[in-house]
């Protein structure tokens, strides 16, 4: 069939080109090409977000960064953890440095039994300091949580009381990675006969309840690392005791994380190298258990201060004139009816210490946890 060709069936070809996109007039391929580099432009756009967008999720999960990179990230992430850090150390600076500053405030009163002896800042803002003529003080501008029994400040008292639950808490800490880690680690990565005796070794260690031979060893030698040491004498029993109990759980972790690791690739490649037993623990196997190490130590600080402050509850601990929150609530318990206050600030302080250390040990585990992803 032959088509005529009119000027009205050039119309009709010139439209059906328009609709599928394959004009037939100079005007309409012009269009045309305006709007392929307008979608090329765009589908460049849109690839260079993509692109961006998964270089962020990778470095997000973790691929571009090094496990304590990841878990550092991951730490600074939980908001409730970080506060509870920034307060635990608010507690430690403002302990060791309030001290220096407070004993630096204040004017030249009359102190002594009967009020006639001058005394400056300080004399009576030093814990140790006694003002009989200021005896169960209330509040005030000079001794804004009051004073104890015998006239001795408490905040002064109060700040000497956390700097003995940080040191007891950082020497057990120490005790407790240093032998867990060893123990844990050798018996682990040789295995035999030495991890047998190491096994049962920390078996009967578990079998010592830890507050009560911590109490036991304070009752028994206190007096005599008393005698030879001075008043830190028993602080550095008190710690003996309680790194000697606990160390035991920290020894079963570092255990059962070097049974895995001795049977990853990269020790039996370094083995494959000649790299000595010594060589591979030191360098491969201790590097590997910092996260399992940092999150048991964090967790334990908190059990290491409890039980000093109970040790110290009992009278067995730090002793007059020293100062430990324990010892503080020992002290004011005859007069809680009549002085509330003096019972009422070192437990609070106690609570306060615990409950932060509690909410950054539960912080740094998500964060330093090998299955946690963000």
């Amino acid at each position: 069939m032959k088509i005529e060709e009119t000027p009205d069936n050039f119309q009709a070809l010139d439209t059906v080109g328009a609709v599928g996109n394959q004009p037939s007039t100079p005007e309409g391929i012009a269009a045309l090409g305006g709007t392929e580099q307008q979608t090329a432009g765009v589908t460049q756009a849109e690839l260079d977000r993509r692109a961006e967008t998964e270089t962020r999720e990778a470095t997000t999960e973790g691929q571009s960064l090094s496990p304590l990179q990841a878990s550092m990230r991951r730490l600074g992430r939980d908001r409730r953890a970080m506060f509870f850090m920034a307060l635990v150390l608010i507690l430690i600076v403002v302990s060791y440095v309030g001290p220096l500053v407070w004993t630096r405030v204040g004017p030249t009163i009359l102190t002594g039994a009967a009020g006639l002896d001058k005394s400056g800042p300080a004399s009576y803002h030093n814990y140790v300091f006694e003002d009989l003529s200021r005896q169960n003080a209330n509040s005030s501008s000079l001794h804004p949580f009051g004073t104890d029994a015998i006239g001795r400040d408490i905040l002064a008292r109060i700040m000497a009381g956390v700097n003995v639950s940080i040191e007891v808490a950082l020497l057990v800490e120490i005790m407790d990675i240093g032998l867990g880690v060893t123990i844990g680690t050798l018996a682990g990565y040789y295995g035999g006969w030495l991890a047998t005796f190491l096994d049962r070794f920390t078996d009967l260690m578990f079998a010592f309840p830890g507050l009560l031979f911590a109490i036991l060893a304070a009752a028994t030698l206190g007096p005599v690392f008393q005698s030879r040491l001075g008043l830190p004498g028993r602080l550095i029993l008190v710690s003996m005791a309680l790194g000697i109990s606990v160390w035991p759980f920290m020894a079963r972790l570092v255990r059962g994380q070097t049974l895995q690791l001795r049977e990853q690739q990269f020790i039996e490649a370094s083995r494959t190298v000649g790299s000595s037993n010594r060589h591979i623990i030191m360098s491969h196997i201790v590097p590997n258990l910092f996260n399992i190490v940092i999150v048991a130590a964090t967790l334990d600080v908190v059990n290491t201060i409890v039980s000093e402050a109970v040790i110290s509850l009992l009278g067995l601990g730090v002793q007059t004139p020293g100062s430990s929150l324990g010892l503080m609530i020992n002290d004011a318990a005859a007069v809680i009816a009549v002085y509330p206050w003096e019972v009422v600030w070192p437990t609070a302080v106690l609570a306060i210490l615990v409950l932060a250390f509690s909410f950054m040990g539960d912080g740094v585990q998500d964060a330093f946890n090998p299955r946690t992803k963000d």
